[in-house]
């Protein structure tokens, strides 16, 4: 298992500290408060160093501590700051830059996941490869990002080159990721509006395949259509499914959770058993699966304030051949 963290050459965010149930956050110029469950420590500075610092605070609604529900609230506004505005990924790897806008909603959340910057970096890098491995005139290789959110890991397969599918069931959230798209000076990204679910079961039923596949599914959802979701009851079909839209080869797949419940060895024997590798394949974290080109990882992406306390996030498995 590896453990994973932004680059220290990604100028417009920052951890500043945490503990106490919340984090201190710098998104470019605002600094924001949010409540984080995880951050279990004490605080490295003073409760008035943070109300001074922050620009607004989240507080958690009447829904805090229900399943589905914890995230809702309202911010309160400590000095000026815009409702939206915009941050900048200049990654590791040359061509590999976006914008991003943000915004306070009414759900704690600002329209990014700064820990996932280890898996744009993943995703730029292994749909380069597949780019630079396709002869003239051939289709570029298709990417489909499902639970897609605000397109972060779809503009990165974009800016890669790829021929992008980006899907997610709220529309208000898609039209945020096309305007993402478009200030990132990128385009033609196809955008869906569909239950994921649905969607996956209609691609393998038509055969269609993808050479990478990006999954973050939420612990709790809903499709347009009233489609529900739960990721302990859905998440092993949902990859089986995957498995038989991913390109056997010269492809990739990322599965991002977040669900508390769940472990990066958890996550990987899901994966394994849902690609049909079995625990006779059963390899350490970024190995070759035996007697195949099949390599697997899995691992924490997490932050590290200031003072370098690591706080975990989410975990992540991912499989490329």
């Amino acid at each position: 298992m590896t453990i994973e963290y932004p680059g220290t050459f990604w100028k417009d965010y920052e951890l500043v500290d945490s503990g106490e149930g919340e984090k201190l956050e710098r998104f470019g110029n605002y600094y924001i408060i949010r409540p984080e469950p995880k951050a279990l420590w004490n605080k490295t500075l003073t409760t008035e160093q943070w109300e001074r610092a922050a620009h607004t605070r989240f507080r958690p609604g009447a829904g805090f501590g229900k399943a589905g529900k914890e995230d809702s609230g309202t911010w309160e506004r400590l000095k000026h700051s815009d409702d939206q505005w915009y941050i900048k990924y200049n990654g590791a790897q040359k061509g590999l830059n976006f914008s991003l806008r943000l915004g306070l909603t009414s759900f704690k959340h600002v329209g990014v996941f700064p820990e996932q910057a280890s898996n744009w970096e993943y995703i730029y890098r292994e749909t380069s490869r597949l780019v630079n491995n396709t002869p003239d005139g051939v289709q570029k290789p298709k990417v489909l990002n499902l639970f897609a959110y605000t397109g972060a890991a779809s503009l990165a397969a974009k800016a890669a080159g790829a021929d992008v599918t980006h899907l997610d069931s709220v529309r208000q959230v898609v039209t945020w990721a096309r305007g993402n798209m478009e200030n990132s000076h990128l385009d033609g990204i196809r955008w869906v509006v569909e239950d994921a679910m649905k969607f996956a079961r209609r691609e393998a039923r038509r055969g269609n395949t993808y050479q990478g596949i990006i999954l973050d599914p939420p612990a709790y959802g809903h499709g347009p259509d009233g489609e529900k979701w739960k990721l302990d009851e859905c998440l092993f079909d949902m990859m089986k499914c995957v498995s038989s839209i991913l390109a056997p080869k010269d492809s990739f797949m990322v599965l991002n959770l977040y669900s508390n419940g769940f472990s990066p060895l958890l996550g990987e024997t899901v994966v394994r058993e849902a690609f049909g590798l079995g625990e006779d394949n059963a390899v350490p974290a970024g190995g070759l699966v035996p007697g195949d080109s099949t390599r697997l990882e899995s691992g924490e992406l997490a932050l590290k304030d200031r003072t370098g306390k690591a706080l975990p996030l989410s975990i992540f498995v991912r499989l490329s051949r």
